[in-house]
């Protein structure tokens, strides 16, 4: 949830509205009000003052007084939100201005994603006929999670072969995917007992890529069924 840029304790308001204040009367219209809206807004901010004074000396103290605190605070508070909803929408106000008010000041720029930093782990699930089923997830978190923050998908390669090569680029490429559990189908004519080896590596929403994991192997068992 956003952090809301009204402060909640009553002292702290009252620290606010008087800086909000000072900068609107100053100048109003640098900020798209005008005067008449600057000066409503200081004679709630002075009703305010007052029955916090009032409410929070011990000589004074009563609860009609709180009362008219507790009222004094929301018309300031309804106020502020009026006209920082104008400032907001009027062109032309800067984020250092909205800042000197002590507004929220948007991002209206996305956080950049960057690549994966980390490969994914990837286990053998299970190796059936010619399809072998493999799950990838994040390497830090273990098993019980899938992709990391950032993470659209998963690119997945498989090998043939006693040592997987050193380049991906001697990989079969098998599939882009957003899933975390895969299944990989192998030709029927590959021989029952090939070693084979799958490897994989995380992209983001720009498909821009991490590195690869370590190989890991699995053998086509044929009718029989491997576990992992």
């Amino acid at each position: 949830m956003p952090i809301d840029y009204l402060p909640s304790r009553e002292g702290e308001l009252l620290t606010w509205a008087t800086t909000f204040g000072g900068h609107i009367t100053a100048t109003p219209t640098d900020f798209g009000l005008d005067a008449a809206q600057a000066t409503a807004f200081d004679t709630l901010l002075n009703a305010y003052r007052t029955a916090y004074d009032t409410a929070n000396d011990n000589a004074t103290r009563t609860p009609s007084s709180i009362i008219a605190k507790n009222d004094a605070k929301d018309a300031l508070v309804a106020n502020a939100r009026l006209l920082a909803a104008i400032v907001q929408a009027t062109p032309g106000v800067t984020n250092i201005q909205k800042s000197d008010l002590g507004l929220t000041v948007r991002d209206t720029e996305p956080t950049p994603v960057p690549p994966p930093g980390q490969p994914p782990a990837l286990e053998i699930v299970s190796a059936v006929a010619r399809t072998v089923r493999i799950k990838l997830h994040d390497v830090k978190s273990g098993t019980s999670r899938g992709k990391p923050a950032g993470v659209t998908g998963a690119a997945v390669f498989s090998f043939v072969g006693d040592t997987p090569p050193t380049s991906l680029d001697d990989w079969k490429f098998e599939t882009n995917t957003t899933k975390t559990i895969i299944d990989i189908e192998f030709s029927d004519t590959l021989p029952n007992g090939s070693q084979v080896w799958l490897t994989a590596f995380w992209f983001n929403t720009k498909t821009q890529s991490g590195p690869a994991c370590q190989p890991v192997p699995a053998l086509i068992p044929g009718g029989m069924s491997q576990a992992a």
